[in-house]
């Protein structure tokens, strides 16, 4: 874990093993997978985007990505877009991890996808597809046609100083711990038959949930995210391999200087941390509440953080990585033994309250 307050590093702790043999002790150097902590870092790539007038959160999806418009998406906003608005939360029909993997293919089936509800109706976790999405757009945007993962290296990590990957180079994949467990959404051995038949029902492989968390499938290959393959692939919502004291630099750095070096404007983080999606509204993926700005999750039920104000992303199993202005704080944790949930790890969640009651003590 690491934290940052009022743009210093004042926490920086790692331990445990390495491998699940526990042969080789988790180390300094050590990189991780973090899932869904990814969006965060793409959310930060499409507000710099924003804030130099290469986008706009209120314009069309189509009039930056023309192809978007079929079956009935032209009137999608990019706002809408980013919080998961857009029932795109998979692909029409059967698709491969390969083709999942190459950036054209699967751009151009999720192009080529109707949407699961009228877009703006309601919000469901685009778990996979968030990335590819968002990542698009920086591409079409960028004046040197960048992909996402060229763009995150050269306008975020190598400015702040910091180790994060999406599309990890060969080189560093000696330091990559893998992944050990992974969720379980059929509630496990011992659960009530009727309370399993129920989860099924709702977390499936068969439901708007499970087609999300797999993209019909494709990634349900056994151990997909300790693959080469996946982690030199760029999935921007799911492989961003990188370590906690480079992910809470980042959100330091999008909410005061660290080094000399800001992200974003303060007008920025505003627009990007306020909530959009309704209050209460039901996650037509998840079930329960979920909470969306613009690309971030916000302070909610299910991401509580540090309290109101908060903005970032939690990833599966336990990682989260977020900012706080209100106490001039950002906290990330990464971790390679995996809890069975989504977010709201209790492991996280310990270690972020005793963050924020630091930050608030030498306030005092």
């Amino acid at each position: 874990m690491s934290v940052y307050h009022r743009g210093s590093k004042v926490v920086d702790l790692w331990g445990g093993h390495f491998d699940v043999a526990g042969t080789t002790r988790y180390s300094e150097d050590t990189l991780q997978l973090v899932f869904s902590t990814t969006k965060g870092i793409t959310a930060i790539a499409v507000a710099m985007c924003v804030e130099r007038g290469l986008l706009s959160f209120s314009e069309k999806v189509s009039t930056y990505w023309p192809e978007f418009s079929a079956h009935g998406k032209a009137d999608a906003t990019v706002a809408q877009l980013l919080s998961h608005q857009c029932g795109l939360y998979t692909v029409d029909g059967d698709i491969s991890l390969a083709e999942a993997l190459d950036w054209g293919t699967i751009t151009s089936r999720l192009a080529d996808t109707a949407p699961r509800w009228p877009i703006g109706a309601q919000h469901g976790y685009h778990a996979l597809t968030y990335g590819w999405l968002a990542g698009e757009l920086v591409r079409r945007v960028d004046p040197q046609g960048r992909s996402l993962g060229a763009f995150v290296r050269d306008e975020i990590v190598d400015r702040v100083g910091a180790e994060l990957w999406i599309g990890l180079p060969a080189e560093h994949e000696h330091r990559v711990s893998p992944m050990i467990g992974g969720l379980n959404p059929g509630g496990g051995d011992g659960v009530d038959p009727a309370v399993k038949a129920m989860l099924e029902h709702f977390m499936g492989p068969n439901s708007p949930a499970g087609q999300a968390l797999s993209l019909n499938g494709a990634f349900s290959v056994d151990g997909a995210f300790n693959r080469r393959d996946v982690h030199e692939a760029e999935i921007p919502a799911a492989n961003a391999i990188t370590n906690a004291r480079s992910l809470a630099r980042i959100y330091a750095a999008t909410i005061g200087e660290i080094d000399g070096v800001r992200l974003l404007d303060p007008n920025t983080v505003e627009v990007a941390r306020s909530t959009v999606t309704p209050a209460g509204e039901p996650d037509a993926c998840l079930i329960m509440p979920t909470t969306f700005g613009m690309g971030f999750m916000t302070h909610g039920q299910f991401t509580p953080y540090s309290g109101p104000g908060s903005f970032g992303h939690p990833g599966a199993g336990g990682s989260v990585a977020f900012a706080q202005p209100e106490r001039e704080l950002s906290f990330a944790y990464v971790m390679n033994r995996m809890a069975e949930n989504l977010a709201n790890d209790r492991r996280a969640q310990a270690l972020t309250d005793a963050a924020a009651a630091c930050a608030d003590a030498a306030s005092r």
